[in-house]
């Protein structure tokens, strides 16, 4: 009977302690982002707690099957060696969730999302993938996961060595008890007798979205990502296909033509695109965000077509590309870019102007493999890239690729030395990328990530502008339509409002160059990236029928839209309205002025229309 006992409640010590685990990991994360935590409140702080104990219950109870199940064989079958397989399953899942919690704390500030299945694409490139931190982010990181196993690893010590001597052979009536125990393990699996099992849903109970990501569970959310795949299925279907795309083309059909003769002075101009990235409008004056920090770009804006609402389709680099380049909306998880198979359907905006007599090229500073740009370069028919392999490895910084001055000069330079007009020219740039190395002073310090994320645009803001200054002293410069886009938003620097606001995909995108009319100098037409090749190809009057998602920006009509979409949601806004939607706990996030009825409708629709075509792409 007392073998009975010990078994029991090493079973009841075994559950506690990875309880003990995850709450602790909850405290660490809202320790990791104590400026946010602040705005809680001690209430909502314990109800991150209360809630999200659900979740934890849940994880702990998949974790307990494997040595609930030894503790059966434990009755009649060497205690002592079953008892060590447990210690040592345990201290390898330990060590793996350890590291994942880090990775979850870490990537929470620039995705806004806990762990999930986004993180898998960038596997691929492991050293690229932790580029975005600097060395002593990377070294605390460590030093943070062998303090959190080290810690955990003792506690499971103690409870091993206080058991190990007490559990001995049992009997076999044993059995019939434990395996009764471990099948009851699917109720705290479940969350309870409910019909449906518990969910990210079930946690969320505040107004304020940190608090709800904080109670959620990070190791449960990221397997339940993995193992809740689409497997075909539109997940985000609320109408039949045809009511959405009368939904879409009620408005859409509206915004296609637009009296455009006036914006440029040929038909036929060169035409450079300039992607900057991470740069939103919250620090560039000329769109009313931070003032000094885009001094140029400010300058800039006075001397042609500033687009006074404009705003990226995602959060991300592999995001923006396609929606600029192909007019693709980004599926909210999926990054299409990272899918050969599907991106060589996508319409391209280099090959139309390759049809229309454009010699085509594009440049980047860094490793094409990364996020499998290459292959989606090469499939949109471009005919010349430079890569970082072209620059020298002192010009590098230390994790993306060559600094933005050393690229641009490059660029410039080829530009000059280009025999073949009309060209189509793309420049990516890198710099202000995390971890944010810059060559020279940083304008507003190093003293947080906000302010290295300033000095980082700073800094590129100067490239752009010597870029310009340049230009206008060139032949070419009078026959050119120089375009300067974000490659999408960005969270720094912090934000009033829900952290997946408007606010953080409005970004800037200006006209410059000979070619453009002088005499328009703003547009206040609420647009987006996906609308960018549609326009310019109607322009240069080019093909641009297959760009089915993409709207004419130069349409003046109220019902013109931008529409976003990030982990887990989108947003949908108008000069009358914004609303924000959550498909996690399938509420709204942000409703704000009126007629916001239709922009769910719309929104939703979208988001529906796009994944299914996402899905049909093979």
């Amino acid at each position: 009977m007392k073998n009975f006992k010990n078994r029991i409640l090493f079973t009841i010590y075994y559950f506690l302690f990875w309880i003990v685990y995850f709450v602790c990991a909850r405290l660490f994360f809202l320790f990791y982002y104590f400026k946010e935590t602040q705005e809680l409140g001690i209430s909502t702080i314990l109800k991150t707690f209360l809630y999200g104990l659900q979740l934890d219950i849940s994880f702990t109870a998949y974790l307990c099957i494997i040595p609930f199940l030894l503790m059966i064989f434990s009755a009649v079958f060497m205690p002592k060696i079953i008892l060590k397989i447990i210690k040592w399953y345990t201290i390898l899942i330990l060590i793996f969730i350890s590291l994942l919690l880090l990775i979850d704390a870490g990537l929470y500030q620039a995705w806004g999302v806990r762990l999930d299945t986004s993180l898998l694409p960038y596997l691929n490139t492991p050293t690229l993938m932790i580029s975005s931190a600097s060395y002593f982010q990377l070294l605390s990181g460590i030093f943070s996961w062998l303090l959190i196993s080290f810690v955990f690893i003792k506690l499971l010590h103690k409870i091993y060595q206080k058991n190990s001597l007490k559990i001995t052979f049992g009997r076999w009536l044993e059995i019939p008890f434990f395996l009764t125990l471990t099948a009851a393990l699917i109720i705290p699996i479940r969350g309870g007798f409910q019909t449906s099992p518990v969910n990210q849903s079930d946690v969320y109970f505040s107004d304020q979205m940190f608090a709800n990501h904080a109670a959620i569970n990070f190791i449960w959310n990221f397997s339940n990502a993995l193992t809740h795949q689409t497997n075909g299925k539109n997940p985000y279907k609320y109408f039949d296909n045809e009511t959405a795309l009368t939904i879409i083309n009620k408005t859409k059909n509206k915004l296609l033509k637009a009296d455009t003769d006036t914006i440029l002075n040929t038909t036929k101009p060169n035409v450079i695109l300039i992607i900057w990235e991470s740069l939103p409008a919250k620090i560039v004056g000329s769109l009313g965000g931070e003032p000094n920090v885009t001094p140029n770009l400010n300058r800039l804006s006075k001397e042609g077509i500033l687009f006074t609402n404009f705003y990226s389709n995602g959060d991300r680099t592999d995001k923006g590309i396609p929606a600029i380049l192909s007019g693709y909306y980004p599926p909210p998880i999926q990054r299409i870019m990272r899918m050969p198979n599907k991106t060589r359907s996508l319409p391209m905006l280099p090959k139309e102007m390759g049809k229309l007599g454009y010699n085509t090229s594009f440049y980047y500073g860094g490793d094409m493999n990364f996020a499998n740009m290459n292959t989606y370069i090469r499939n949109a028919g471009i005919t010349t890239i430079i890569d970082g392999s072209e620059f020298d490895k002192k010009d590098w910084n230390s994790k993306w690729g060559a600094y933005d001055d050393v690229f641009m000069e490059r660029f410039a330079k080829d530009i000059s030395e280009e025999k073949n007009e009309p060209f189509f020219k793309i420049a990516l740039t890198l710099t202000s990328h995390e971890p944010y190395e810059i060559r020279g002073e940083y304008k507003f310090g190093q003293d947080t990530e906000d302010n290295q994320f300033r000095s980082a645009h700073f800094y590129t803001d100067k490239v752009i502008g010597e870029f310009m200054d340049y230009a206008k002293q060139q032949d070419w410069y009078k026959n050119t339509l120089i375009v300067i886009m974000s490659d999408h938003g960005h969270s720094s620097p912090k934000h009033e409002g829900p952290f997946f606001s408007p606010k953080k995909f409005k970004i800037p995108m200006l006209w410059l160059g000979g070619a453009v009319n002088p005499n328009i100098k703003e547009v206040e037409t609420f647009a987006s990236q996906v609308d960018f090749s549609y326009t310019l190809l109607e322009l240069l009057q080019g093909n641009n029928k297959d760009f089915v998602f993409s709207k004419n920006i130069f349409n003046n009509a109220d019902e013109q839209f931008a529409h976003y979409t990030f982990n887990k949601g989108y947003g949908t806004l108008s000069k009358n309205g914004v609303f924000v939607y959550d498909f996690v706990s399938n509420k709204t996030i942000l409703n704000e002025g009126k007629n916001t009825s239709q922009l769910d409708s719309l929104g939703k629709a979208i988001t529906q229309n796009a994944y299914k075509d996402f899905l049909d792409r093979k």
